[in-house]
């Protein structure tokens, strides 16, 4: 008797195809695992991944002296912001003295900028700017001038008496006035200039003073009398009549809550680009 065959033909074919299904299960089931688990090769991250932002939005503040607000407003600070997105410049602008007694008295200043070393040296003194951060880094010029297109009777510092007002810098406060006093005292005409001399708050009204032409003369920074047109420099103050060079310093605060953002600051005003910048506006790198 023979046995048939069909049968058995038709198990092997139901278990082929039940193993042909198990392999394709496992095979999607691995590539499932793939996707669900990440990457398992060495493609790197996308563009997007790398340039998310890895600092946190910080704002800092600059306390600089008021010569140097058209140039911190105007291209330093839009400049910095570019480099260093994530942080935010603000500034405020004054006498270098009226900024060193606020400071004192615990304003919330990061970086300090001052138009003399008398101001910043006196804060390091006080351990309130940090000593090994302070760079002599800018060299300025006084000059004596007049409104424009006026003719007073004052060709140069040592003929400033004859001028019937003078506006200066108050010497208790403003090295503009400090550095003026200290001109006129050399030139022995201190006395009879201080007798005709209305006292400015920072070097800013004074300028603005000779301008409106409220005083006959005055004495700023070569830097102030060339940001705008209604004054006129009559002369620089003489050789020899200053001790040492208007030098403009800058240090970060002690006290200052963000000191990693207050040096890169510092570093972005003391380089090539942060110099040139300076230079546009009348100032000179001190060498």
């Amino acid at each position: 008797m023979k046995l048939k065959k069909g049968p058995m033909v038709g198990v092997r074919g139901c278990l082929g195809m039940h193993l042909a299904l198990l392999a394709l299960v496992i095979l999607i089931g691995g590539q499932a695992q793939v996707f669900a688990g990440g990457r398992k090769d060495n493609t790197p991250p996308s563009d997007a991944a790398q340039s998310a932002p890895t600092n946190a939005p910080v704002t800092i503040m600059v306390a600089a002296a008021a010569s140097l607000e058209y140039s911190y407003v105007q291209e330093l600070i839009p400049l910095f912001k570019q480099k260093y997105p994530w942080i935010t410049v603000e500034g405020t602008y004054d006498s270098s003295g009226k900024l060193q007694t606020q400071i004192e008295e615990g304003l919330g200043a990061d970086v300090f900028m001052s138009a003399a070393t008398r101001q910043m040296n006196a804060l390091a003194d006080k351990n309130l700017v940090a000593k090994e951060s302070i760079k002599p880094l800018l060299e300025n010029k006084i000059v004596l001038i007049k409104p424009a297109g006026t003719n007073p009777p004052v060709t140069d510092f040592q003929t400033a008496p004859q001028a019937n007002t003078i506006a200066l810098g108050d010497p208790a406060s403003v090295p503009a006035g400090q550095y003026a006093k200290e001109a006129f005292t050399t030139l022995g005409i201190w006395d009879a200039v201080e007798a005709k001399a209305s006292l400015g708050t920072n070097v800013t009204e004074v300028l603005n003073w000779v301008g409106e032409g409220s005083a006959d003369i005055g004495v700023v920074y070569a830097t102030d009398a060339a940001t705008t047109k209604k004054v006129e420099v009559i002369a620089e103050a003489p050789a020899g009549s200053l001790a040492q060079k208007v030098i403009y310093p800058v240090g970060m605060v002690v006290a200052s809550t963000h000191p990693k953002e207050a040096q890169l600051f510092i570093d972005f005003l003391a380089s090539d680009e942060g110099l040139a910048i300076f230079k546009n506006y009348g100032f000179s790198p001190n060498k």
